[in-house]
């Protein structure tokens, strides 16, 4: 029996040596309070502490990312399956080609940054203080700003639902959107309008046919 149970553990310890020296992601449980960066490791939820600044370069995170007061986060090549949510957060960025599984949601912050991200829910600014932009992404929910007061940019989104913004000042700027629902309030004049289709040329007049025959007698000098 104490050979069975010394084999037993000698495979474990071998598949566990196995998954560290494969390079394979290494999976965290439960909530990781982040206070530096992350790297392509995989975790359950992450949390950004009051004032501190959280980096995830290539991190998966299987639920939540919530920045809490004072706090900072950059999501540079991150997927995150669950929602970003920050209130009274410094700053948001979330770019180079991450991907978020639920929403977006800045409320009473200070800046944010969202650039070329696949979005599946929505991105909404709220009540917040510094400069917001949202440009390049791919959104399948609506792009929501309402009560913002440093400025707020919205270009070169496709979004599948609604652009909807409200209360800005000032008004929202930027371009070139496609809304498959609807543009609406001080958004409205930010939906691409489609390129004017390009006239086909003239058809050419045929030549005239069916003309009188004419004879013509040979000039004879007598």
């Amino acid at each position: 029996m104490n050979r069975l149970w010394q084999l037993a553990f000698g495979l474990v310890g071998v598949a566990v040596m196995g998954l560290f020296l494969s390079g394979a992601p290494v999976v965290q449980a439960d909530e990781v309070v982040c206070t530096g960066s992350l790297g392509a490791v995989a975790v359950d939820d992450v949390r950004v502490p009051d004032n501190a600044t959280c980096t995830l370069n290539g991190t998966r995170v299987e639920g939540t990312v919530k920045v809490e007061r004072n706090a900072t986060l950059y999501a540079n090549g991150a997927r995150i399956d669950g929602n970003v949510q920050a209130e009274n957060a410094t700053r948001v960025n979330v770019g180079a080609n991450s991907t978020v599984g639920g929403s977006i949601q800045v409320v009473q912050s200070g800046a944010a940054a969202i650039d070329r991200v696949a979005v599946n829910g929505d991105i909404q600014f709220e009540s917040n203080k510094q400069a917001l932009s949202a440009t390049n992404n791919q959104v399948g929910g609506n792009v929501q700003a309402f009560q913002n007061t440093g400025g707020v940019t919205i270009a070169n989104n496709t979004i599948d639902g609604n652009l909807q913004c409200k209360g800005n000042t000032p008004s929202p700027t930027g371009g070139n959107n496609v809304v498959m629902g609807s543009a609406e309030d001080q958004c409205a004049n930010l939906q691409g309008t489609p390129p004017t289709p390009t006239p086909p040329p003239p058809t050419p007049t045929p030549p005239p046919t069916n003309l009188p025959y004419r004879f013509y007698l040979p000039f004879v000098k007598w």
